[in-house]
């Protein structure tokens, strides 16, 4: 039975959807599950969780909990990576709307999501050697964003088998059916791009082209005030994107530079979701620390998550496609070589196999390309060690470089590498 190790159990929205699906899945009940956080006080919650999750299920699932990060990946056979370091409001959000440049969430590209690469990846990589040293075999499934800086720095610098997950595309096709009243089981997308850029070239119902019933829909008011950035989007464009409106207004230089755009697109409700975020997270603790000392059996029901069904299919030899994160080697022409590219993925008993695309639309490969351009630098500057790099990559922002001159965009840089301390030591 294989071992699966989780760094950043203490994630307690994910780590528990990953436990759950697990103890789905019959072939796995003899698995070893690691878990690694550098936070003890979540660590030790996890671990109680999964404990009385495994008992309740009737699997005999072996629980391992350790703060020793190459403890937990000793001997594992799949590593999922959950983890944030220095995550900061203040110095991510904050300090970029102080200069005018109003992020939604700031944790993939624009200043805040650079500068989460810059502090996260280096960890990753480390990661990643410890793996080639005590877990040569190991497949890597990260979920840490910003996921294409990520995974583009982990295939450059590392040998590590690495596909990055999301779950961008399973609640897209979730939303899609609901906006066209289909059911979720009647309809299927391919789709390609890159990671929250990715683009529906293909919807269907029942194998009929739904795109027709899809801008039908959206002459609805109610449904196109529901994702207003995503249908204009594809109304300007033609196709629809996978990531949410909140963070598609901020990968673009067409939704956030002004008052009237905000309002226009009803963008202000998502300003005070970074707010609520925290509550969120706060909420799920809470449920987790009351079902793991509650005497109520727990049960165990599949989430939409991809890491368990891939672990499953490699497992089994049942295969399965997902949408994940791989270099492009040949997968899109029209995106750059070697970055970090989103397509389908076919998995089976001898691993993945990423399924080659071609070119996609123009106007699609070219409003991704704005967004790779920040990551190819991001990507140089954490392999590298080079802040110039990093000032680069914020300043080819497609929102920043809207909004902000260059001096702005250097003495906002500058405010932001300030706050960092020594975090940021190794740069020059």
């Amino acid at each position: 039975m294989p071992k699966i190790s989780l760094i950043g159990a203490g994630s307690v929205v994910f780590a528990r959807r990953l436990l759950q699906d697990i103890m789905c899945v019959p072939e796995l009940s003899d698995s070893t599950v690691s878990l690694m956080d550098t936070d003890p006080e979540r660590l030790e919650l996890m671990g109680k969780f999964a404990r009385k999750l495994a008992i309740d299920t009737g699997t005999n699932m072996t629980i391992e909990v350790t703060g020793d990060r190459r403890e937990a990946l000793a001997g594992s056979n799949y590593v999922l990576t959950t983890i944030r370091v220095g995550d900061s409001f203040e110095r991510d959000i904050a300090i970029p709307l102080k200069y005018g440049v109003d992020q939604s969430v700031g944790d993939t590209v624009g200043p805040g999501g650079v500068f989460k690469a810059l502090r996260t990846a280096p960890v990753l990589l480390d990661i990643c050697d410890d793996i080639e040293d005590v877990a040569p075999d190991a497949t890597l499934l990260n979920y840490t964003n910003p996921m294409a800086i990520a995974c583009w720095a982990i295939a450059d610098a590392t040998d590590v088998p690495t596909l990055g997950l999301c779950h961008s595309v399973q609640h897209t096709t979730a939303d899609l059916a609901d906006y066209i009243g289909a059911p979720r089981d009647s309809v299927t997308g391919w789709v390609a791009g890159i990671n929250h850029l990715a683009w529906f070239l293909r919807f269907e119902q029942d194998g009929v082209d739904a795109y027709p019933r899809l801008f039908e829909a959206m002459e609805n008011p109610e449904i196109y005030s529901r994702d207003t950035v995503r249908f204009e989007v594809m109304r300007q464009f033609g196709y629809f994107v996978t990531e949410s409106t909140r963070h598609m207004s901020e990968y673009t230089p067409y939704f956030r530079t002004n008052e009237d755009l905000i309002d226009e697109f009803n963008l202000d409700q998502i300003r005070q979701d970074l707010q609520r975020r925290t509550a969120r997270v706060d909420d799920h603790y809470t449920q987790l620390l009351e079902d793991a000392n509650s005497d109520k059996r727990l049960t165990a029901e599949r989430s939409e998550e991809y890491a368990c069904r891939i672990i499953e299919a490699m497992e089994t030899g049942r295969p399965t496609v997902i949408n994940a994160n791989v270099p492009n080697t040949g997968l899109i022409d029209n995106l750059l070589d070697q970055s970090c590219v989103e397509v389908p993925v076919l998995i089976d008993k001898l691993g993945f196999h990423p399924m080659a695309v071609g070119e996609i639309p123009g106007q699609l490969a070219a409003l991704s390309r704005s967004n790779q351009a920040v990551q190819q630098m991001a990507t140089q500057a954490i392999l590298d060690g080079d802040r110039e790099a990093a000032f680069h990559a914020i300043a080819l922002d497609p929102l920043t470089s809207a909004v902000l001159s260059l001096s702005e965009i250097r003495e906002m840089f500058d405010e932001m590498w300030t706050a960092h301390g020594t975090e940021l030591a190794a740069y020059t």
